[in-house]
């Protein structure tokens, strides 16, 4: 294992960008969503029930099998728009806005299936072709791992001993994936 002063330098950085920009490149290479697309796929969550803007957030991300997460700069000002429109409403509820289709919603909704069923045939092929790839299949096999973290991590934090072997088991995994992607031999 090389040890030097390049392990955190330069080249490791430009490492990290290189796999970054090839991963971004590769997933945005076909266009998944066109513009105004996030409106249509956000009303069709909309009409199974009422939800706050993470959990719109968090139901896209499971829709799109973890390959693709709505940012929340994405999202609250669709959501805002939609509401604009007369296409939603929003309540506060435990100190969260909750959203709900209204009749003008469902109509848009039923006006353009066609539009959503376009989209939706996109997104499950990209799924399908992205999510088939190692490369895919990994990436979101370790945002699984960050979104459990960041779901059950919490929990970990009244208890020191807890905490410290978490920490443990993703620095035991981050040793063994760079032994792997540096093709050494781990002892």
């Amino acid at each position: 294992m090389f040890n030097g002063p390049w392990e955190h330098g330069r080249w490791d950085q430009h490492w990290r960008r290189a796999w970054k920009d090839q991963f971004k490149a590769e997933r945005l290479r076909e266009r998944v969503f066109g513009k105004g697309d996030l409106k249509y796929l956000i009303l069709d969550l909309l009409k199974d029930q009422p939800r706050h803007g993470y959990d719109i957030i968090r139901e896209l991300e499971s829709r799109c099998g973890g390959l693709y997460t709505p940012s929340a700069g994405a999202v609250y000002p669709t959501l805002q728009l939609l509401e604009d429109m007369g296409a939603v409403t929003s309540e506060q509820q435990d100190g969260r806005k909750t959203y709900t289709i209204t009749d003008e919603g469902r109509r848009i909704l039923e006006e353009r299936r066609d539009v959503i069923d376009e989209i939706t045939g996109r997104v499950r092929d990209w799924i399908r072709r992205e999510g088939g790839s190692e490369v895919g299949q990994a990436m979101r096999e370790l945002g699984e791992l960050m979104a459990l973290l960041g779901r059950e991590g919490g929990r970990a934090l009244g208890d020191p001993d807890k905490l410290r072997r978490v920490r443990e088991v993703i620095a035991r995994a981050r040793e063994e994936l760079r032994a792997i992607l540096r093709d050494e031999v781990q002892v």
